[in-house]
C-alpha cells in the first residue's frame, strides 16, 4: 500500500465479456500479458474495500464501477475485523466477504482479493490481529513462528471463502495478493515462501501478485518468482522498466494508481487534481496496461478501525476515507469519476455500452437534535484490575476505545508528570479535578501536576486510543500506557485499571440523568424523530474531542482540530420514528446540537 506515494490498495481488473461467469475459464500469467481463456487480457480495476461500506451499498457502490468502464474491483480483507479474538470468526454482516464476491459477479465484474495478512490501508495496525500483540516478544511481517502459526491459520480459512469463487471453478477471482508492499518493510523472504506456500496449500490455484512501489530494492526484496508484479504505482515507462530488470517472466501492472490521497488529523484535506489523475491514467490505457485506481470508493472508518502513521511524529488518520476518490464518501460519482469514465469510455472492447448509473442514493437534513441527559464516565465504571505498574491495554485483553488508570499519591504529590509512553491522548486528573492533557501528536510526554493543599491524594489517567501504525518500521504500537509513570523521577506504583472499549454492550449499561455535567468525560444522550430515513453527515462544530454512536452505531471519532468536523451517518444506520444519538466528549461539559448535513464539508 503505499510506497513511493505511500496508499493503500489495489487490483486488477480485466475486459469483461458477455456469458463469461457461470463458466470455468483459465486465468493464467503470460510473459507480458494476462492471459484470460488464453487471450491477452486488460485488468482494468477499481478499489473498495467491503469492510468501509456498509453492506446495503455493496451493490451501489460495484454498479457505479461497472457504469465507469472499469471490469474488476479489488478489495482488501482486513483480518482484525473478521477474527477479534483467537479462533473466534466472523464473516456476519459487512464482513461476509463472500456475499461481496458473489455480488460482483452478479453485476459483471471480476474480482481481485488483497488479503494481507497484512494491508496497510489506513487501517488500524494494518488489518494485523490487535490480539497479537498481547505476546510481548512477538515479531510481526516475518519467520517469527507465532506469527507464522497465526498466518497459516487466517489463510486457511479465508481459502474456505474463496476456493469455489476462483475463475478456473467458475467464479469471479482472478488474482490474489500476497502480503503487501512488502519491500518497503523488510526483506525475510523465507516469511514470503511461507505465504505463498500456504496460499497453495489451501487450494487457491489462481496467479499469485505481489505489490512494491517501484524501486530497485523494494521490488527485490518484496517481489517472488512466479507471481505477477504490482507498482505502487506504476504511472511511466521507467516505473515498468525497473519491475523488467528482474527478468521474471510476468506480467506487470499498476497495482495501486493515486486518484486521491489519505488525511490525518490536524491536516487540510489531501486532495489530488483530476488533470493529473487523468494524464496518468491515459498513459497507462495508451501503453497497455492493466492498472488499479486506489481508492475509487474510499468509505468510512467506522468505529475504531482508523489507523495512524508515524514519520518525524505520530500521525492518526480521520474517520473519514472519503480519500478525495472518484466516488465520494457518501458513494456520489464526483467531477473526477465523469473525467475517469469519459477517458475509460475510448478504451471499451468494440460494442460495448456502459451501463446507466443506478439512482442516487437518497440524502437527508436533521434539525438541530439537543442532547440533554448526560452520564460521567467517572461514575459508570467497571470492575477495576489491580496491576503493581500500569500496562498496555492488550495486556488486559482490551483491542479499542479508551482505558483509565488511578493510583494513590505516597511520598511526592506534586512536580513532573511524566508518562513513558502516552499511546496516544491522555487526560490527567488530580484528586478527580481535570489537570491537562498529554497529546501524543504533539511529542508531549509530561504535565506538571502544582503541590495542593492540602495535599494531592489521587492521580486518574484517562488514555484514547487513537488508531494503531499501519505503515512503516513502528508497527507493533500498543495503547494506554505503554511502561511506567514517574513523578519526579519517582515510579509510581499500585494501580487500579479499568478498561473502557465502549461497545455497544457498555453503552447499554449507562446510567444516564439530568443533572449538568460537572468535571470533563461524559457521555450525553439525544433522541430524534425521523419520517423517512437517508445518508446525512453529523456536524459535531462546538464540540471538542470524542465519539459518536447513532442507535449504536459507531460513526467514529471527531476532533476539533479538523480538518473533519462532520461524521457521515450511513442511511441503514438510521430507521423511521425515533432515534437515538449517543456522545462521548473529553472535555465538553455543556452540549452543542448536532445536526445533520448532506455534505461532508
Amino acid at each position: 500500500m503505499r510506497i513511493v506515494r505511500r496508499t493503500i490498495v489495489a487490483l486488477a481488473v480485466v475486459s469483461l465479456f458477455p456469458g463469461l461467469f457461470g463458466q470455468a475459464r483459465n486465468f493464467r500469467l503470460g510473459e507480458n500479458d494476462f492471459l484470460l481463456g488464453g487471450k491477452p487480457f486488460r485488468i482494468m480495476a477499481g478499489e473498495i474495500h467491503f469492510q468501509r461500506i456498509p453492506r446495503e451499498y455493496w451493490a451501489d457502490r460495484l454498479m457505479k464501477i461497472k457504469a465507469a468502464g472499469l471490469n474488476t474491483v479489488g478489495t482488501y480483507v482486513f483480518w482484525n475485523a473478521l477474527e477479534p479474538e483467537p479462533g473466534q470468526w466472523d464473516f456476519s454482516g459487512g464482513n461476509d466477504l463472500a456475499a461481496f464476491i458473489r455480488t460482483a459477479e452478479r453485476l459483471g465484474l471480476w474480482v481481485i482479493v488483497r488479503p494481507g495478512p497484512y494491508a496497510c490501508a489506513e487501517w488500524d495496525f494494518g488489518g494485523q490481529p490487535i490480539w497479537l500483540l498481547r505476546t510481548p516478544d512477538i515479531k510481526v511481517r516475518c519467520s517469527d513462528p507465532r506469527y507464522l502459526a497465526a498466518c497459516e491459520s487466517y489463510i486457511l480459512k479465508i481459502a474456505e471463502v474463496i476456493r469455489d469463487l476462483q475463475v478456473h471453478r467458475g467464479g469471479p477471482v482472478l488474482m490474489v495478493q500476497v502480503e503487501n508492499e512488502y519491500g518497503s518493510f523488510g526483506n525475510d523472504r523465507d516469511y514470503m515462501l511461507a505465504l505463498k506456500g500456504f496460499w497453495e496449500k489451501a487450494g487457491i490455484e489462481v496467479p499469485l501478485y505481489t505489490a512494491d512501489g517501484a524501486t530497485p530494492y523494494m521490488l527485490e526484496a518484496g517481489s517472488l518468482p512466479g507471481t505477477a508484479i504490482g507498482l505502487d504505482p506504476g504511472t511511466n515507462e521507467k516505473d515498468f522498466a525497473e519491475a523488467a530488470r528482474l527478468e521474471r517472466g510476468v506480467p506487470v501492472f499498476c497495482s495501486e494508481l493515486y486518484p486521491g490521497w489519505l488525511t490525518h488529523w490536524g491536516e487540510e484535506w489531501a486532495r489530488v487534481k483530476t488533470e493529473d489523475v487523468v494524464a496518468d491514467l491515459r498513459w497507462l490505457l495508451d501503453h497497455g496496461k492493466s492498472f488499479s485506481l486506489y481508492m475509487f470508493h474510499g468509505g468510512t472508518n467506522f468505529g475504531f478501525w482508523a489507523g495512524a502513521n508515524f514519520s518525524d511524529k505520530y500521525e492518526p488518520d480521520v474517520t473519514s476515507y472519503d480519500y478525495d476518490a472518484p466516488l465520494n464518501e457518501m458513494g456520489q460519482p464526483t467531477p473526477k469519476y465523469f473525467a475517469i469514465r469519459d477517458l475509460l469510455v475510448r478504451h471499451q472492447p468494440k460494442g460495448t455500452e456502459l451501463p446507466k448509473l443506478p439512482r442516487p442514493v437518497p440524502t437527508i437534513e436533521i434539525p438541530a437534535i439537543s442532547l440533554d441527559e448526560s452520564a460521567s464516565l467517572f461514575d459508570n465504571l467497571p470492575p477495576a484490575v489491580r496491576s503493581p505498574q500500569p500496562g498496555p491495554m492488550e495486556s488486559y485483553g482490551q483491542n479499542h476505545g479508551f482505558i483509565l488508570y488511578r493510583t494513590k499519591l505516597l511520598g511526592h504529590r506534586g512536580g513532573k508528570l511524566t508518562v513513558t509512553d502516552v499511546h496516544d491522548y491522555a487526560s490527567v486528573y488530580v484528586d478527580g479535578k481535570f489537570l491537562g492533557t498529554i497529546d501524543r501528536t504533539k511529542k508531549e510526554t509530561a504535565v506538571d501536576i502544582a503541590k495542593g493543599e492540602p495535599a494531592n491524594e489521587s492521580l486518574d489517567i484517562l488514555v484514547e486510543a487513537m488508531g494503531r501504525i499501519n505503515f512503516g518500521p513502528r508497527l507493533i504500537d500498543r495503547k494506554g500506557i505503554t511502561e511506567r509513570v514517574t513523578l519526579n523521577n519517582m515510579t509510581l506504583m499500585t494501580w487500579d485499571v479499568y478498561c473502557l472499549p465502549m461497545g455497544e454492550d457498555d453503552l447499554r449499561l449507562l446510567k444516564f440523568g439530568g443533572r449538568p455535567a460537572d468535571r470533563p468525560a461524559n457521555f450525553f444522550r439525544g433522541r430524534f424523530e425521523l419520517q423517512e430515513t437517508g445518508d446525512t453527515y453529523l456536524d459535531m462544530t462546538g464540540w471538542k474531542k470524542g465519539v459518536v454512536w447513532v442507535n449504536g452505531h459507531n460513526l467514529g471519532r471527531y476532533w476539533e482540530i479538523g480538518p473533519q468536523k462532520r461524521l457521515y451517518c450511513p442511511a441503514p444506520f438510521l430507521k423511521r420514528g425515533r432515534n437515538e444519538v449517543i456522545v462521548f466528549d473529553l472535555h465538553v461539559l455543556r452540549p452543542a446540537p448536532v445536526r445533520g448535513f448532506t455534505t461532508l464539508e
